[in-house]
């Protein structure tokens, strides 16, 4: 019986969108058999030809007008591995509007407009999916919005920024210090010449902003997420931590109650037997909180033409098997609510606190006062060594509000017994 023909326009032949034109050569017959239609890549948008031809695009598919898939009546699904937020995100709306549904990896536009181009496909009755945008080849999008729609989301707990894993990693088990570190992530590739998106927690936060968005169905975008990097991050931290029992990463922590959420990345403490403090290298893992299901762990490559192109692949699949069951739009945006989202002061964990005091007698009792009198209560406090007349003192808190060890640590700076607060990281997951 002769088979249907799903054709797919493909924007950008990079890293990324030469897999998927790999990923779909290599396994074409079984995705046939999986899906039961033919899927064709007709035209292949990409200035650089010579780069689409090393990825084994023919030479006749290839173009540099974009227009030309735009308007071929043939193509139902578009491919956006093009990135940015300017050109892709025209070239979207474009193709949403023609009535395509779209497929992308782009998770600067999504976390930035990604309510507008919903919008756009709901009124055109298209798909816009996405699973690649956050974790690569981890499936999280669809198991969020499908496998576990039954339950409410307490919480997501994510390492989905490869760079800092891997260089928290190294200096974790090295005691490397950061500057190293850095240039042998940028030597070995997985760090770029500009670090700056991902050491200062911004690539994370764009991330979470669409995890947090789908699991607490509301709409929230780059700008509402608090987020610090791990720049200040020493090895004497990474050895502090090791002594208590914890491990340092890169977190993206998204929090539901009480119809409020709070979503900020930044360092964090987890405990040693956390599930996510054995996630190493350039590996991402995102862990959930449902109320019906407890607790479930995704884990995998969270980059790289492959595994990214698998999840490209798998959301083409899906377009293409709603267009054949007239179904497209199925699955569209699940931001029905308006959940207040908090001011960073208003949320509530634990804290790591290293600090230089003068050594003499009463300036323990001094701090703690003053931790005291913020209502901020103490867990522990550790003595580890002098620096002339100077001490190393570290606090760990029970859990306080942002905003009063913030007060505290104000006042605690200024007073005369205090040389430096040294670094402030959260604790979470116990």
């Amino acid at each position: 019986m002769e088979r249907k023909t799903v054709h797919i326009g493909l924007l950008g032949c990079g890293t990324v969108g030469g897999g998927v034109w790999k990923v779909l050569e290599k396994n074409r017959e079984i995705i046939v058999q999986r899906v039961g239609v033919n899927l064709v890549i007709k035209k292949v948008l990409e200035k650089d030809i010579e780069r689409a031809k090393q990825a084994g695009v023919p030479g006749e598919i290839i173009t540099t007008d974009f227009d030309e898939i735009l308007n071929d009546s043939d193509i139902g699904i578009i491919v956006e591995v093009i990135g940015g937020t300017t050109i892709a995100g025209e070239f979207i709306k474009k193709c949403l509007n023609a009535g395509k549904s779209v497929v992308t990896a782009n998770k600067d536009l999504l976390a930035q407009e990604g309510q507008e181009l919903y919008n756009i496909a709901e009124q055109k009755g298209v798909d816009l999916l996405f699973e690649a945008s956050v974790g690569g080849g981890i499936p999280i999008i669809r198991p969020l919005k499908e496998c576990l729609s039954a339950n409410r989301v307490a919480a997501i707990y994510g390492i989905v920024n490869g760079t800092t894993n891997y260089m928290l990693t190294k200096m974790s088990e090295e005691g490397s210090n950061y500057r190293d570190v850095l240039a042998e992530a940028q030597q070995k590739g997985y760090a770029e010449a500009d670090p700056t998106s991902d050491v200062e927690g911004y690539d994370a936060a764009r991330k979470l902003a669409i995890l947090a968005s789908i699991a607490f169905n509301t709409r929230i975008s780059f700008k509402d997420v608090y987020v610090e990097g791990i720049t200040s991050i020493t090895a004497r931290d990474i050895m502090y931590a090791r002594e208590l029992n914890y491990t340092v990463k890169l977190l993206a922590v998204g929090k539901a109650d009480d119809g409020q959420i709070e979503v900020r990345v930044h360092p964090t403490f987890i405990p040693q037997n956390h599930p996510l403090a054995s996630v190493n290298d350039v590996f991402n893992a995102i862990f959930v909180r449902g109320d019906a299901v407890g607790d479930v762990m995704f884990y995998g490559r969270g980059a790289g033409e492959l595994p990214t192109a698998s999840a490209v692949v798998g959301d083409v699949i899906d377009a293409a098997r709603n267009i054949i069951k007239g179904s497209k739009g199925r699955l569209g945006c699940t931001c029905y609510d308006h959940k207040h989202i908090k001011d960073v002061g208003e949320t509530r964990t634990k804290y790591y606190v290293r600090m230089k005091v003068l050594d003499r007698p009463g300036v323990l009792a001094a701090i703690a006062s003053v931790f005291g009198n913020q209502e901020v209560s103490l867990a522990s406090v550790i003595q580890k060594r002098n620096i002339g007349n100077l001490a190393e003192i570290v606090w760990v808190t029970h859990d306080v509000f942002e905003k009063n060890i913030r007060d505290a640590l104000q006042i605690i700076g200024g007073l005369s017994i205090t040389e430096e607060i040294s670094n402030v990281i959260r604790v979470e997951g116990e």
